[in-house]
Parts: structure tokens; sequence; C-alpha cells
């Protein structure tokens, strides 16, 4: 089958299309003709070697892909060739085939294509579970969420609006701000411009915020920390930035705040049937039409490399989506 593969660590450019075997599957995996797959930032982690995870050379980068399902192992009965679903394989998705295991394998909803449904598990599924599970947001509250533009960003600034916070969007342009208002923002900071601290004090009467969802990590990290109100919550969601920030500890001492930690792939392994009622819930909403994927690009597969580097430039906004088969 043919694949974008990654023969050896490096950047998005030393990636190529090639032919590559076939996976084999185990008693609980399902094979997965895939139609689409998701660009996340993991990905970029991924060809790089700075992942938490690490599958052997070569493989296939790509986490998140929507398609038909073409096999089944012997110990699978929820699942039969010919079905629609989305699915995450953590690698492989940019290829013609995948294989996942049946506990990260959901139902396509009949209203969503292959584009949507391949971009909806990581950003919305992350963003779901950290305000829902791990801030225990509140209607009411108010949600600062840095970086607000990119995929997780944006799914946490309109879950956030649908479960009742006030909501602050935090990102580098006016282009992308505008995505965000679009999403239901309430108030927007360019921080590439304006002082992000002075400007939370502006819009909250110096109160602060309640909940920090942080998937950026880098100099705005301690801004937003000294900005969280009493007993907050600051979400410590990834380092799109490429920086680990260092908390000084005295600060959520001083503010009876929590540093709370978001690592949803791991979430999904331990509590799978919470993770299947947050998916519920999320897909019930996307029938209602109350959330949707903000799409920037579909590219081809043979541009998945480039979908990759644009995505580390910081050139997308919302998510971008690889289009694999034909349907």
């Amino acid at each position: 089958m043919k694949a974008l593969l990654c023969t050896s660590y490096g950047l998005p450019d030393s990636l190529a299309i090639s032919e590559t075997p076939l996976p084999t599957l185990s008693a609980d995996e399902v094979l997965i003709k895939v139609y689409a797959c998701g660009v996340n930032f993991p990905d970029l982690l991924l060809i790089q070697n700075k992942y938490q995870i690490k599958p052997n050379l070569p493989f296939s980068p790509g986490g998140e892909v929507s398609g038909i399902i073409e096999s089944v192992g012997e110990n699978v009965k929820q699942f039969k060739a010919g079905d629609r679903v989305v699915a995450l394989c953590r690698w492989g998705g940019f290829a013609e085939k995948v294989k996942a295991k049946t506990s990260w394998v959901f139902p396509l909803p009949e209203e969503m294509d292959f584009i949507d449904g391949a971009g909806t598990l990581y950003t919305y599924g992350t963003s779901y579970h950290a305000l829902k599970d791990r801030a225990q947001l509140k209607p009411g509250e108010t949600l600062l969420v840095l970086g607000a533009a990119g995929g997780v960003g944006l799914a946490a600034v309109a879950l956030g609006k649908l479960m009742g916070a006030t909501v602050i969007a935090a990102a580098s342009s006016k282009e992308k701000l505008k995505v965000c208002q679009e999403k239901g923002a309430d108030h927007l900071i360019n921080y590439s411009e304006e002082d992000l601290r002075a400007q939370i004090k502006t819009i909250t009467n110096d109160k602060g915020v309640d909940v920090v969802f942080d998937a950026v990590g880098g100099k705005h990290t301690e801004p937003a920390l000294r900005s969280i109100a009493w007993k907050g919550r600051y979400l410590v969601v990834g380092f799109a930035s490429g920086e680990i920030p260092q908390f000084p500890a005295n600060l959520p001492l001083l503010k009876g705040c929590s540093i709370v930690g978001v690592i949803w792939g791991s979430f999904s392994e331990r509590e799978q049937k919470q993770n299947q009622k947050n998916f519920s819930e999320l897909f019930a909403w996307i029938k209602a039409g109350k959330i949707k994927q903000h799409l920037h690009k579909v590219y081809p597969l043979d541009a998945a490399s480039q979908a990759m580097q644009d995505l580390m430039d910081r050139k997308i906004i919302g998510k971008a989506v690889v289009k694999v088969g034909e349907w």
C-alpha cells in the first residue's frame, strides 16, 4: 500500500511517499481503509523522536482517521466490514490502510462526512476532557484559551461557550481572532500586540480567570497563571510553542489554584467508559449543529508533508485534513 513514511527522524520535508506492507491485525483490532486523516501536533513530535510514544522506523505519522472497516480481528464483535468509522491509531494514518484498537474506534455519525470526521477526535476529545473532566468548568465562569486559533484551541472556545462560560480567546493575529469570535469568543486578546495580563485585568475587572486552557506553553504561561482567579484551574494541555514553561511554585500557593495536567490519550485508554460518554455527548452536539470543526484546508496525500510543515509554521487556523482515499 502507499503511505507517507518517516524513515529517519527529522522535519516534514524528510518524509516521502512510498510503498509499505499492509498492517497485520491482532484479535482486538480492525483494518480501516483510510479516506481522510487529521493533521495534529503530535505528528510533528513523532517524526522528530520527541513524543512519549516511539514507533519503530519506518512508520507513517497520522493518528486520527476516518474511513471504512475492511476487516476485523477474531475477537471483534461490535464492528464489521463496511462500517463507516472514525478512529485513533496514534500513527500510521497517512496511508491507504491502517489498523486500530476497537476501544479507539467510533461509528461515524451519518450527518458527518469523512473530512469532518477526521478532524474531530483529537481536538474535541482533548478539549472536552480538559474542560469537563479536569477543570470541571461551570456555567458563569471565565475561561481563557491560549493559542485559541489552533485545532484544540478553537474547540475549547466553542465548547467553553456551549458549557456556559465567558470565553476569552488569546491568539497572535487579527485574522486568527476573527475566527475565534465566529466560534463564540466573548473577548479577544492579540498577545502579539497587547499585554496579556493587563488585558485580562481589564476584561475581568481585576478578578482573574477561573480556568486557563494552555496548549501552547512558552512566554505566555506565567502571565496567564498570574492572572488566574482564586481557586482557579490551569490546564496544561501541550507545548505547541516548543518551550516547556517553568512555574514559580509560590503562584499556586498564593492563588489557591490548581495546575492540572491533561493527557487525553492516556485518559481514553484508562477510562474508556467516560471517554465513550464524552463522545456520545460531542456527537449529539455535532448532530444538533451546536459545534462544528473549522476546516483550514484539505491536502492530498502527496502534500501531507506540506500540511505538517504548515502546522509547524503556525499557518493553520483550526484543523487541516489530508484526503487519502476516494469515496
